[in-house]
């Protein structure tokens, strides 16, 4: 039955798609939205325009990005012998926050799940293999310590190092099953102090 009417229901099913949202919280974000001040809706809904049209992939690490290279390959402070293979920008974002890595970083935007049809070609590995050269002394591979996460670090280090680069692995004070995104920041300095060759 239309409760609330077709614009509220469209908000409502729009909202309902997004990771994470059931019903239930879509129909409470819906509401919240239309009781903003008008003003503020509206910025909303340009902000996700913005985002929509201006965020781009870096060229470089494959970082979301609304200038390229983004701003973490272009800081010259950065020791750029040094990258992290991580799966998600989030997983990025939440080493940043450890601040205890200083290196570079390459996002693959997913991991290889044979059983969900993702190859290692559907993921950024080959623009990783692409920007090594002789400057880069190490790989450190912080994949999730998921299944999909430990084939895709098996995968990545039997493809790197015949290139004779060193390959380590992040420690396993990340628990098994969880995502990056949501440890803690003490553990995650620990896992990658932690890390091994592989």
């Amino acid at each position: 039955m239309n409760y609330y009417g077709d614009s509220v229901n469209k908000l409502i099913e729009q909202l309902s798609r997004l990771p994470g949202i059931g019903g239930k919280s879509a129909q409470r974000l819906a509401f919240h939205i239309i009781n903003m001040p008008e003003e503020e809706a509206k910025a909303f809904a340009e902000s996700i325009i913005q985002a929509k049209t201006e965020v781009k992939y870096c060229s470089v690490c494959c970082n979301l990005t609304d200038s390229d290279p983004c701003a973490i390959c272009s800081d010259q402070k950065r020791q750029r012998d040094v990258i992290m293979v991580v799966e998600n920008p989030r997983d990025m974002a939440a080493y940043e926050k450890t601040r205890g890595y200083k290196g570079l970083y390459h996002i693959l935007h997913g991991a290889i799940a044979v059983t969900k049809g993702i190859g290692p070609e559907d993921i950024r590995i080959r623009e990783l293999v692409n920007r090594l050269d002789e400057s880069i002394k190490e790989v450190i591979i912080a994949t999730n310590p998921t299944v999909e996460g430990d084939v895709t670090a098996v995968y990545i280090s039997k493809l790197l190092k015949p290139l004779g680069v060193k390959v380590t692995r992040i420690a396993n004070g990340v628990p098994v099953g969880s995502d990056l995104e949501y440890v803690d920041e003490v553990t995650l300095s620990r896992a990658l102090e932690g890390r091994s060759e592989m």
